[in-house]
This record gives structure tokens, C-alpha cells and sequence, in this order.
């Protein structure tokens, strides 16, 4: 009795070690957790036992191979212990490189812990299998890692809302997969790529509140998919590609915060565009003639910039326009009459040159 018991036991050792995950995966997430620190929800309280598959908290594998596939550590979650604990999570530390001994992991998500600085690990981009990171909401320094075009399977790349430096990577154009592209809030600087058009893929691109400077790539317009590009508040310059007008998909475009000059093309006001920032640049010359039934916008805002002239008498043409800012300008004569103006106010119009009438003073 006492014999099959044993191997009933051995078998059991057997099926079980199997079964967990490889003791390499296990002492890469034991590095990675050292390089951490989180003493207010206790996130790694869970991580302990030899079966890193079986409920270490944010930790997922592969049913297959029993790898470690996702790494899923969000400082705030609707999660039980969040909710326990009546507050979001902080923590600090660094992005340990033992990460990247995690040969088959597909998603690493390090989000909105507010406190872990460090650079992102360059090796990450040896991981063949990756396709998100997701380490939006720390204070990480350092560059995008240079060879991030070799992630051949990435689709989503969302560094927003640290404190990264440096180019954005030659090499990202290579990313033929990313659909979803977020830089927002860093201090990355330099040129966009000129063929950030290769990004055939990609349907949001969100590089605002950066440092880029240079013009507004023409082959961006070769993304056909693309349904949000948000450049605004960085130090662009030059003129506006009319053939961002000509876009099947693009929905939002913020250009709002640069240093654009040139005129409004004609092509943007009768396009799928349905939330238009070009304010606080010095785009001059006319609000273009060009509103039709194709005309949508539930924001168009063209304020602090140069523009003169009339507003369009083609404006009343358009299908809808929710929000319609124009102040600060050098807009002359009378604004039309009916809508969309009948439900604007003063506000909208201040600060131009000699614009008179409905919500403004009468004209004479």
C-alpha cells in the first residue's frame, strides 16, 4: 500500500511540475519583482510557490507550453484589491533586464504606478513573441530602445506620460503590425520620420505634449486606417499636407500648440475630419470657401492664429458643427446668420479685427 502511495505521489510531483511554469521563468519574475517595490496593496504577496502559472497576481501562461505569456500590472484597476484598499497603486524601482528572459512573453503591461523610473530595458526588444507594451504613467527616463522595428508582432507601443528624451527610433517605422501608437507627455525631441508612412497599420497615432520639431511627414497620409493623429503642442513647423484632408478614416486631428504656418487647406473642411485643432499656431490667409453637406464637426477650433477675411458664407452649408472657435484672429464682417452660429457664443468670435453681428455687437 505504502509503495503505490509513493508512486501515486512521484506521479503526481511529476504531473504537477509539468504542468507549472519552467524554474527559469520563475527566478526571471523573482529578478524582476527584487528591482520593485509596492508595500501598499501587497500586488506580490501571491507570488510564492514554485507554479508561477497558478496564481501569481498579473502573471498569465501559455496552456500549451506553460511559459510565462502576459505580465498585466496596472496601478489602477478596478480590481478587488484596489477597491479593498480605496486607493490606486504607487510604486517604485526600476524595469529589471531579467524580464527579457521571458522568452515567450506576448504583453507587458507596467501601467500608472506613478513612481518606477529607470530606462526601459534595451533587450526587450529580443523578445520575438511581444506584441504590447503598455508602460504608460511611470517616470522612466532614458530613449525609446533604438531597436524597437525589430518587434515584428507589436501592436500596441504606449510609453505616454513618462519622462523619455531622445529621437523617436529610425527603426519604429519597421513596426508593420502597431495599430496604436501613444508618446504623449514626454520630452522627446527631433524629427517625426519621414516615412512614419510605413506604419500601414496604424489607426491612432498620439505624439502630443513632446518636443518634435520639423515638418508634418506628407506620407502619414499614406495610413489608410488611420483615425486619430495627435501632433499638438510640440514645436512643429511648416505647413499643413492637404492630403490629410484626402484620408478615407482620419477622424480627429489636433495640430493645435506648434508653430504651423502657411494657410488652412481646403481638402480638411470638406473631409471625414470630425474634430479639427489648428489653434495657437500662425496659419494666415482665409478660412477656406470649401463647406459642404460632407462638412461634420463637433469641434473645429482655428483661434490664436492669423487668419483675415470673412467667415464663409458656405459655413451655413455644412451638415453640423457643434463647437466653432475663431477668436483671436483677424476675421472682419459679418458673421452668418442661422446655423451653426444661432447656438455659439460671444466667446467664440472675440478678438478679430472688425467680425460684427449675432452674438457679437450689430453691425453698422
Amino acid at each position: 500500500m505504502g509503495r503505490f502511495m509513493y508512486i501515486a505521489i512521484l506521479l503526481l510531483a511529476i504531473i504537477s511540475t509539468v504542468h507549472s511554469c519552467p524554474p527559469s521563468d520563475r527566478a526571471a519574475l523573482l529578478s524582476f519583482r527584487a528591482a520593485l517595490n509596492e508595500s501598499y496593496l501587497g500586488i506580490f504577496n501571491s507570488w510564492k510557490g514554485y507554479d508561477c502559472c497558478h496564481e501569481w497576481y498579473g502573471v498569465s501562461c501559455d496552456p500549451t507550453t506553460h511559459r510565462v505569456a502576459d505580465i498585466n500590472l496596472r496601478g489602477e484597476s478596478e480590481d478587488p484589491l484596489f477597491e479593498k484598499a480605496h486607493r490606486t497603486g504607487y510604486m517604485t524601482g526600476t524595469i529589471s533586464p531579467s524580464i527579457c528572459k521571458l522568452e515567450r512573453l506576448s504583453s507587458l503591461t507596467i501601467a500608472d504606478w506613478k513612481g518606477i523610473t529607470g530606462p526601459i530595458p534595451s533587450c526587450i526588444t529580443s523578445l520575438p513573441f511581444l506584441r504590447i507594451i503598455d508602460l504608460v504613467g511611470n517616470k522612466l527616463t532614458g530613449s525609446i530602445p533604438s531597436t524597437i522595428g525589430r518587434l515584428s508582432r507589436l501592436t500596441v507601443l504606449n510609453v505616454a506620460e513618462n519622462q523619455l528624451t531622445g529621437y523617436i527610433p529610425r527603426s519604429l517605422t519597421n513596426l508593420s503590425s502597431l495599430m496604436h501608437l501613444d508618446l504623449r507627455n514626454n520630452s522627446i525631441y527631433g524629427n517625426i520620420p519621414t516615412n512614419f508612412g510605413k506604419l500601414r497599420m496604424l489607426s491612432r497615432a498620439l505624439l502630443s505634449r513632446n518636443r518634435l520639431t520639423g515638418h508634418i511627414p506628407y506620407s502619414i497620409s499614406y495610413i489608410y486606417r488611420l483615425s486619430d493623429l495627435d501632433l499638438s503642442l510640440n514645436k512643429l513647423s511648416g505647413s499643413i499636407p492637404p492630403s490629410l484632408g484626402k484620408m478615407h478614416v482620419l477622424a480627429t486631428l489636433n495640430l493645435d500648440g506648434n508653430n504651423i504656418t502657411g494657410t488652412i487647406p481646403p481638402s480638411l473642411i470638406n473631409s471625414r475630419i470630425n474634430i479639427l485643432n489648428l489653434s495657437k499656431n500662425t496659419i494666415e490667409g482665409y478660412i477656406p470657401d470649401s463647406f459642404d453637406e460632407r462638412s461634420y464637426f463637433m469641434v473645429m477650433d482655428l483661434s490664436y492664429n492669423k487668419l483675415k477675411g470673412r467667415i464663409p458664407k458656405s459655413i451655413s452649408s455644412a451638415t453640423f458643427i457643434g463647437h466653432l472657435d475663431v477668436s483671436h484672429n483677424h476675421l472682419c464682417g459679418q458673421i452668418p446668420e442661422g446655423s451653426p452660429f444661432d447656438h455659439l457664443e460671444a466667446s467664440s468670435f472675440t478678438y478679430n479685427d472688425c467680425l460684427c453681428g449675432k452674438p457679437l455687437k450689430p453691425c453698422h
